[in-house]
């Protein structure tokens, strides 16, 4: 098979982040290095892509959502919270149309971290938008006896997952239980309409949500981050990628699939 073309939007850095430039588009290197060890070609996209999201996507095999700041809380109806950093409406747009766009069109879509919140929102899900203040529905009764650490800005968070028998997250990381690397404040609240959770925390928080159809797939942890030394988690990487050569054969894919979004909460429009 050729090696799938996958594209990732990128983080947009503000002017003296990168020497004296007056700003700068980047993307952290081991989402690169996990997606080509898995066999692809990746193509940066910066904020701001001029076109309409088909158009965008048309030469890609797949679409990688990559992990970052917070997305705009009006996107999904809530206000400004002050725990909250790292906003860019630009990239929040650009990724939320790709999202519907890929779902629409049928390329394969694996969301990390933010990019796993991004496809929620993006189907009219809610986010929690900081965990220390809230529990999660289910986390409460999980929690005295289960204590999950999702970001240490000291040290790497690892932690267990649980992952629904039968899913595609299964079949990708070829095991039902893993380990992952966590770094988040926020979680997913509601859930987006088309997606089901399939992985949890050992403290109930959803972990990894997919669809029914295609192959759309978001986790809440970062495995590109230890994919080097975890085969399990290259799999991930490595099934995503599979997928996306197979696309031009319709092989995860017999019809479009319908799409629509009228506004913070709907799915419908």
């Amino acid at each position: 098979m050729t090696a799938p073309l996958i594209a990732v939007p990128t983080y947009h850095l503000g002017p003296g982040r990168v020497g004296n430039w007056e700003g700068a588009y980047a993307l952290p290197e081991p989402y690169v290095a996990a997606l080509r060890a898995a066999g692809a070609r990746v193509v940066l996209l910066p904020p701001g892509q001029p076109g309409v999201p088909d158009e965008v996507l048309a030469p890609f095999d797949g679409l990688l959502l990559a992990g970052g700041g917070d997305i705009e809380p009006a996107r999904y109806g809530a206000a400004d919270h002050p725990a909250q950093y790292g906003v860019d409406p630009e990239r929040d747009q650009l990724e939320l149309e790709l999202a519907r766009a890929a779902v629409r069109l049928g390329v394969p879509v694996l969301g990390i971290c933010r990019g796993v919140q991004l496809l929620n929102v993006a189907f009219g899900g809610t986010l929690v938008q900081h965990l220390p203040d809230e529990d999660p529905e289910g986390q409460a009764e999980h929690q005295a006896e289960n204590q999950v650490e999702h970001r240490n800005e000291a040290k790497q968070a690892m932690h267990g997952l649980r992952v629904e028998p039968g899913s595609r997250l299964a079949e990708a990381l070829g095991q039902v239980e893993a380990e992952g690397l966590s770094h988040h404040h926020q979680g997913l609240g509601r859930i987006g309409e088309g997606f089901r959770p399939v992985a949890w925390a050992p403290d109930g928080l959803v972990e990894g949500i997919e669809r029914e159809q295609g192959w759309t797939v978001g986790v809440l942890w970062h495995p590109e981050s230890t994919a080097a030394a975890d085969p399990v988690q290259q799999r991930l990487l490595g099934a995503f990628v599979d997928v996306a050569s197979r696309r031009g054969q319709a092989f995860w894919r017999r019809s479009a699939e319908p799409v629509g979004f009228g506004g913070p909460g709907s799915a419908a429009g």
